[in-house]
């Protein structure tokens, strides 16, 4: 693959790898023995997605290991292509494959925009190997991808690179001549670029184009710009982390959280909490997520959990950033240390599992109300027990599921916090309830 020089690309664009040795990172996969190591040496490629961050390679990657064959590329864009653009990329295949007995080769960028008719539309041709398909996302093809396409690719995973492999990247744009910064004279000191290393936060993309604006801005000094950590400050102001709302980091962040909180371990759940935020994301989102935490692990063991949650929430929607979002991370801190129990939780579901099982089975008689005459003399309300009337406010033997049904038990308090009570309670309720039968 060569790239030409021209200065009115961005740097990221004329640093691209020209030969797979010049790719850094994922070792894991190109290292001497790995799948796509053979899989370029042999000049053999197969239908596979490759599934990583942004800026991680899988464009070029992609190209590269095309190029290490005689096929034809072609590429498509999963935002902009329809099915007519797939079919005619099934024709142009056909007529290389008869014409010049030349295999093709498709890319798709970002594939888990394809809906189900488009990934359709490819699936027999990527089944009978018209098509070698290589697609790149940085979404769980496994949620994103019909299964039928997903069982005849193989799925590499490409990760995010470490401050090493972009210290080496920047190393390479700032001593390469032509594509490069070389003929620039630009030098940053180890410190700041280990810096810059840091901020762009595993993307080469977002590193490269750092350095470039970073470059653009540094002050000459005896014929040499320097970049100082005053200029890459001002360059790194205004980025953030990667999040990528509704993307797979997102849902891992948040997941990091939940868990740390449902663990009892307050401090990694204020990191995520940190991480989310310093990303961008909406603190209302992670307020809402917050009051499904008190309710979904914390439950009864400790019900002011839920009420904490709640007042966090408002608080934020009064007084907005940043003070709102300490008390965010208050309620999350308490949720964290205090007693949990999802009892309630398992409860719910196994009653809702029932609910749905069981269809619509007539509520009994005596639960009924009988507001009028003729509902009283069909037998509505007839032997309904008022647990007010007895004692302790208690219908020992009362019957209250269907009678198709029968007795359940879903709810099983936990022994932790203030469930220890209620286990208590409902022990002695049944007691008395044997006694009455």
């Amino acid at each position: 693959m060569t790239v030409t020089k021209n200065p009115l690309q961005p740097l990221a664009t004329r640093m691209r790898p020209q030969t797979i040795t010049e790719f850094v990172g994922q070792q894991h996969l190109l290292a001497p023995g790995k799948p796509l190591w053979r899989a370029v040496t042999d000049g053999n490629l197969h239908s596979m997605i490759l599934w990583g961050p942004p800026g991680t390679g899988k464009t070029t990657f992609a190209k590269l290991l095309v190029a290490s064959t005689n096929a034809h590329m072609q590429s498509l864009s999963a935002v902009l292509a329809g099915v007519k653009d797939i079919r005619q990329v099934v024709a142009e295949a056909q007529q290389k494959l008869a014409e010049h007995d030349q295999a093709t080769v498709l890319f798709i960028d970002e594939i888990h925009r394809f809906n189900k008719s488009q990934q359709d539309v490819l699936l027999p041709h990527v089944e009978n190997g018209l098509l070698t398909l290589i697609g790149a996302t940085t979404e769980n093809p496994s949620f994103e991808l019909n299964n039928a396409l997903l069982s005849r690719t193989r799925v590499y995973v490409l990760r995010q690179l470490t401050e090493t492999d972009l210290i080496a990247i920047i190393d390479n744009a700032l001593t390469t001549k032509e594509r490069g910064l070389a003929e620039q004279a630009v030098e940053i000191p180890s410190a700041v670029k280990q810096q810059l290393a840091q901020a762009a936060d595993g993307d080469a993309r977002r590193a490269l184009g750092m350095l470039e604006i970073a470059a653009d801005l540094a002050e000459e000094q005896a014929g040499k710009k320097i970049i100082t950590a005053a200029v890459l400050a001002e360059v790194a102001a205004t980025g953030l982390r990667r999040f990528d709302k509704g993307g797979d980091v997102f849902h891992e962040q948040i997941s990091a959280l939940h868990k740390s909180v449902r663990g009892s371990a307050p401090d990694a759940a204020l990191y995520w909490l940190s991480r989310m935020l310093d990303g961008g994301c909406d603190p209302l989102y992670i307020a809402r997520r917050v009051v499904r935490m008190a309710s979904e692990d914390i439950g009864n063991a400790d019900p002011r959990g839920l009420q904490l949650a709640l007042n966090a929430w408002e608080t934020y929607e009064r007084l907005g950033s940043p003070e709102g979002e300490l008390a965010i991370a208050q309620a999350i801190v308490y949720l964290a240390c205090t007693a949990k129990s999802n009892a309630v939780y398992q409860a719910f579901n196994a009653a809702y599992s029932d609910a749905q099982k069981s269809g619509s089975l007539p509520v009994p008689m005596h639960l009924r109300n009988a507001p009028t005459k003729l509902l009283k003399k069909m037998g509505y309300g007839k032997d309904y027990r008022y647990a007010h009337d007895e004692k302790d406010a208690y219908a020992a033997g009362e019957h209250y599921f269907p009678e198709q049904l029968g007795e359940r038990q879903y709810y099983h308090p936990v022994a932790r916090g203030l469930e220890i009570k209620i286990a208590e309670k409902l022990a002695n309720l049944k007691q008395r309830d044997k006694v009455k039968s």
